[in-house]
């Protein structure tokens, strides 16, 4: 193996072996990973401590707009629970169906991607995984559940940011690229769908609900593919899970229609309504604020933006000067977050569904159980954007990319998960590796849009197990130092499905000639 490869992939290394291997939680492994970028960027690839100084304060930003969503999506559930609406809504549930794996597709799939695509980074899986938890579902399963539920949705989701990003990358118009990447993700989504089941219940649940499945995720996935194709891949994502979320409804009562029956109290429609205040209240500002153009301008005014200067290595990469991180506080996800926090503790207050003394208990509880896992956070955004800024990321996918020739098509997806890995971001991987995956494809001679839908699948799929989203959905379920054993049962399920969407690109690469 090439040394400098070698050397670009320690951080890495470190990482997964810290986590996987010796089960350390993700602060004490990510402040190693940390160290070991900082030192193999400066000793060998030639990173000045002023590269390091910028770039630290690059994850500066980075981790405040994590960390604003983390802290907020925990405090919504804190006050959703403190009001006893989780006990509600899983008495409710069973009323809709008692299949457990049937519970855990309605919430860790399908509404975990309708999240998605109205929300963004972390939200999905910090706003779902407590509400399979309060089900039953340990606190691992119920990360693991929505976090690969929804990778299908994360290209078109938050308004297609990640394929924003691609098109900007590549200066390629949108119509050339949504037909492949639409495709693609219509495939993930029934992969998906699979694999969340699995979590839930294994095989027995996959031999159950193998068509509804089929049937919800073709939906879904066409849902998408029509709407990108559309020209209007922002809504792309929110019209495929919406779709699901209907189909979910009659499947659910489907698939429990032969379950014997369970003793469960009746939960009036009014109950559900207030058990619901505060996941209302966020679909509804989400949607307010991105689909309402000046409600979004206006909220747009107050900006946390740095300028940031150019910098070099002493073995020439450039990283140009640009704007760090940009963060509209106003429009944030982690502000809506908060304010349906309120919004919900008003409410809760108002009907006498919270006590006197509830808002300091959730506070204290709140920074109590995210203290730590916010030092995971930091330590491993640091890691990625020194590597970045080193360019240690762009020598690991050259390396990639140049040692398997006419394989390209098999090793293009995942390029893009290890730059959503190491990024902790779709956007990110197709910022950094999109106009990469082109000129690779255009000197190989391939059509550049099946590649670009590889990349851009394989880093949406790629993104649920960056360490920072895995400690995001820990955080919130009170799995914090459990993180490597949910990016071992993760990782399992990722590989599988990049592994078959490489399978998918070198099929239609062959198929569809340039």
């Amino acid at each position: 193996m090439n040394f400098d490869l070698l050397l670009a992939a320690t951080p890495i290394i470190v990482i997964l072996t810290l986590m996987l291997g010796l089960r350390w939680n993700a602060a004490r492994a990510g402040l190693f990973g940390w160290l070991s970028a900082i030192l193999i960027a400066s000793l060998g690839f030639g990173a000045g401590l002023h590269l390091l100084a910028i770039a630290q304060a690059k994850s500066l930003l980075l981790t405040l707009d994590v960390l604003l969503i983390v802290w907020n999506a925990f405090l919504l559930y804190r006050v959703t629970d403190e009001a006893g609406a989780i006990d509600i809504f899983s008495s409710a549930l069973p009323n809709l169906t008692r299949d457990r794996a049937m519970q855990a597709l309605l919430i860790g799939w399908i509404f975990a991607s309708f999240l998605q695509g109205v929300g963004g980074f972390g939200v999905p899986t910090a706003v779902t995984a407590p509400l399979l938890v309060g089900l039953g579902f340990s606190p691992i399963s119920a990360v693991v559940i929505p976090s690969i539920g929804h990778a299908w949705s994360v290209t078109f989701g938050s308004l297609a940011s990640s394929f924003q990003a691609l098109m900007a990358a590549t200066q390629l118009p949108g119509e050339t690229l949504a037909p492949y990447a639409a495709a693609f993700l219509a495939l993930a989504s029934i992969g998906c769908g699979l694999m969340a089941a699995h979590a839930a219940q294994g095989l027995g649940a996959l031999r159950r609900l193998a068509l509804i499945i089929f049937l919800l995720g073709t939906l879904m996935g066409a849902a998408q593919f029509l709407i990108a194709t559309s020209g209007l891949w922002n809504l792309a994502a929110l019209g495929g899970s919406l779709v699901g979320l209907v189909g979910g409804y009659f499947a659910a009562r489907f698939a429990g229609a032969s379950d014997p029956p369970e003793m469960t109290e009746t939960v009036s429609g009014r109950q559900l309504l207030l058990a619901f205040t505060g996941y209302i209240a966020l679909v509804a500002l989400t949607l307010a604020i991105q689909l309402i153009p000046p409600v979004r301008e206006a909220l747009s005014a107050l900006m946390i933006q740095i300028r940031f200067p150019q910098v070099q290595t002493s073995s020439g990469y450039i990283t140009p000067a640009g704007f760090g991180r940009q963060i509209p506080i106003l429009r944030h996800a982690g502000t809506i977050l908060a304010v349906s926090s309120l919004i919900a503790f008003w409410i809760y207050r108002w009907t006498g569904q919270v006590k006197s003394g509830s808002g300091t208990r959730i506070l204290s509880d709140t920074i109590r159980r995210m203290a730590s896992s916010s030092l995971g956070v930091t330590a491993m955004v640091s890691m990625a954007v020194i590597m970045a800024h080193a360019g240690m990321t762009e020598v690991l996918a050259n390396g990639l990319s140049s040692g398997v020739g006419t394989f390209f098509p098999l090793v293009a997806p995942w390029i893009g998960a290890l730059g959503a890995f190491i990024t902790g971001s779709n956007t990110n991987s197709n910022v950094v590796f999109a106009a990469l995956q082109l000129r690779t494809a255009e000197l190989l001679g391939l059509q550049a849009a099946i590649i670009l839908a590889a990349q851009t699948t394989g880093g949406a799929i790629g993104s649920v197990v960056a360490p920072t989203k895995i400690i995001v959905g820990a955080s919130t379920t009170g799995a914090a130092g459990e993180e490597g054993a949910i990016l071992r049962r993760l990782i399992v399920y990722v590989a599988l499905l990049i592994a078959l969407t490489s399978l998918v690109t070198i099929f239609v690469v062959r198929a569809l000639p340039a």
